[in-house]
């Protein structure tokens, strides 16, 4: 059986609602089309990456009804892991992933103090994972995480948006496209932990990653330890994604999030 990640897929969702006191808003193209799983995606995105590991991670985009199959069609053309247990139910196995935005969200954005909850509730033979690009400071988080947590860290992920340009890049600018999950911000993440004797946090990334993009990275030998790949494996695309914004009333979105009012959303209990 393949080894565990930590596993904290989210099960459910309010479109312009609230779970738990915390409102979510969902934000997608002004026109969308069909979403068709292609393994094949899957197959050259593990040649591209390969030796280094892939995960599967396009739960959002793959309707529930053809998540077994889909899931299994990954697990066959060579991905180390899938995103729910439906997708994992094939193979006798579990969803696999990293602390999401979502949780460190619901902890008043301390993705520090989310990622060590998180670490309470689980066994010892989870790899743990934690997302740092919440405060938009990968480094700076990375080693904040990396001091809480010490051997119990198994690695951090990158998911920088689009939007956004790391704060470890403001002064390096210039040179290079500086948004995202670039290079650059990877090897300062690598930098960073190895400077504080933390050579054993593995490095995980994701947003956007393409095997073009996958490919790249390997060329320019950036020190990535697995990729987490969602969108890009589907035809056509419905690329959407959903935000905890307000807790409790109060902002609680990540950085480049906020609360937008929708006059065409309607709470749902």
């Amino acid at each position: 059986m393949m080894k565990k990640y930590l596993a904290a897929s989210v099960i459910g969702l309010t479109v312009g609602g609230s779970i738990g006191g915390a409102m979510m808003t969902m934000s997608s193209p002004a026109s969308a089309q069909m979403t068709v799983y292609d393994p094949t995606n899957t197959r050259r995105v593990v040649e591209a990456a390969a030796p280094k590991e892939v995960m599967f991670f396009p739960a959002r985009h793959d309707h529930w009804l053809v998540q077994t199959g889909d899931g299994y069609a990954a697990h066959v053309a060579g991905a180390i892991g899938v995103s729910t247990d439906a997708q994992a139910s094939w193979w006798g196995s579990e969803g696999v992933g990293t602390v999401p935005h979502a949780l460190i969200a619901a902890y008043g954005g301390d993705t520090v103090l989310a990622t060590r909850k998180f670490a309470e509730k689980i066994g010892p033979d989870v790899k743990l994972i934690s997302l740092v690009d919440f405060d938009n400071d990968c480094v700076n988080t990375s080693l904040r995480v990396a001091e809480a947590l010490g051997d119990r860290l198994y690695g951090v992920r990158l998911d920088t948006s689009e939007m956004l340009v790391d704060r470890s890049l403001f002064d390096q600018m210039g040179y290079f496209k500086p948004t995202g999950v670039s290079p650059q911000l990877v090897r300062n993440v690598r930098q960073g932990l190895d400077a504080a004797g933390f050579n054993r946090v593995r490095i995980y990334v994701s947003g956007g990653f393409t095997v073009e993009k996958i490919q790249d990275f390997e060329r320019q030998g950036v020190p990535v330890d697995g990729y987490g790949v969602g969108s890009s494996l589907f035809g056509g695309r419905f690329d959407f994604t959903a935000d905890v914004v307000l807790r409790d009333g109060k902002p609680a979105a990540k950085a480049g999030r906020k609360y937008r009012p929708n006059p065409k959303l309607e709470l749902v209990d």
